[in-house]
């Protein structure tokens, strides 16, 4: 929205700052990160008293766990509104890039929403059905994928680019649109699981949105996608102006999410963060490398459905509990610990992700 004030600038004044897609990110940054200051605990407080008794707590969970309850969730309410208002003030609105990985990210928050509100009100752990909030998932990252292929480079439209292979291809046709739908809906659920403790999913969310911003800048410059020898995405470069207001407005959320939390993300969160990764991947074309910065969600993903498909086939179970982080609980390893242990993985994961662009 800022970025009319250009306009106004003959090229060496200060409106001419907001032409530069790096300061606009770090206003991005500061803006939602302010925001998360200033309404966090008002947002807490409405929360506790609407909700009363706060998120409901698995009677099959770590023992652990029931020293949480009556905590409010819907925290992610705090990270979109954040997103959301930074985003729309710092980036070009005529960026077909922005909306896409916007409208998913608010489409996902609000089967997210739908799904804590159901939770809450009925104090329930399940929610919306599973069904439903699959069907319209795959939707919103339907549409997503359609409109993202539709705006790629005639001769980048339907293809998957394989990291570490310069100029390497693989034309996916009309398969192309489902695999979108895969990853985006992949990725979504993949953090919605991970995020079972205090403060494990937000860090790293804000550590692969981070390095999928880098990643965007780079491959939205002819200039750095020439020396690195990737393909050149025109656009995509806006996209660092969200992954910065997302950072910003993670790490005011996460102001009130360190343990003991104050608030939970819950699916209002989890499901929208994870969704606008997918997307961001999608728009970038790097989908596989998506897979290796957001591998401790793969992880966690991997870790459930393994242990889904093993029980059902033979009865006992791979891990002591599912999703992965509840096995280390019951080991005996304590909520810091794997919290803390897990962004380490999720910053070398990223460092390995961002290394792909320049070893071809």
């Amino acid at each position: 929205m800022l970025y009319i004030l250009t306009q106004f600038s003959d090229g060496g004044d200060l409106f001419n700052l907001f032409r530069y897609i790096t300061f606009r990110a770090g206003a991005a940054f500061f803006t939602a990160l302010v925001f998360g200051f200033l309404f966090g605990r008002p947002l807490i407080n409405l929360l506790r008293r609407k909700q009363g008794k706060g998120q409901p707590i698995r009677d099959d969970g770590p023992a652990s766990h029931f020293s949480k309850a009556g905590t409010p969730t819907m925290g992610g309410l705090l990270i979109l509104s954040a997103l959301l208002v930074s985003t729309l003030l710092w980036s070009r609105l005529d960026n077909p890039y922005v909306w896409i990985v916007l409208l998913v990210t608010i489409g996902f928050g609000l089967i997210g929403f739908a799904d804590d509100y159901a939770k809450v009100t009925k104090q329930n752990t399940k929610g919306v059905s599973g069904r439903v909030r699959m069907a319209l998932g795959l939707l919103i990252a339907a549409l997503a994928s359609y409109a993202a292929a539709s705006f790629h480079p005639a001769d980048l439209t339907n293809q998957l680019a394989l990291p570490l292979f310069k100029d390497a291809l693989l034309n996916l046709g009309w398969f192309f649109v489902p695999f979108g739908m895969i990853v985006i809906v992949g990725a979504a659920n993949a953090v919605n699981l991970t995020d079972g403790l205090d403060g494990l999913a937000i860090m790293p969310v804000m550590i692969a949105a981070a390095t999928l911003g880098v990643i965007a800048y780079a491959v939205g410059r002819a200039d750095f996608t020439e020396y690195l020898g990737v393909h050149f995405v025109p656009g995509t470069g806006e996209l660092l102006i969200f992954t910065a207001a997302l950072v910003g407005g993670g790490l005011g959320f996460l102001w009130y999410n360190a343990p003991p939390a104050a608030v939970f993300m819950g699916d209002t969160g989890s499901l929208a963060l994870g969704g606008a990764l997918g997307a961001i991947a999608v728009c970038t074309k790097h989908e596989i490398v998506l897979a290796i910065v957001g591998g401790l969600f793969v992880v966690e993903a991997l870790s459930v459905i393994i242990q889904v498909l093993y029980f059902k086939r033979t009865g006992r179970r791979v891990f002591l509990m599912a999703p992965i982080h509840h096995h280390f609980e019951k080991k005996g390893w304590a909520e810091p610990q794997i919290v803390i242990r897990f962004w380490i993985i999720s910053l070398i994961l990223a460092l390995i992700g961002l290394a792909t662009l320049k070893v071809r």
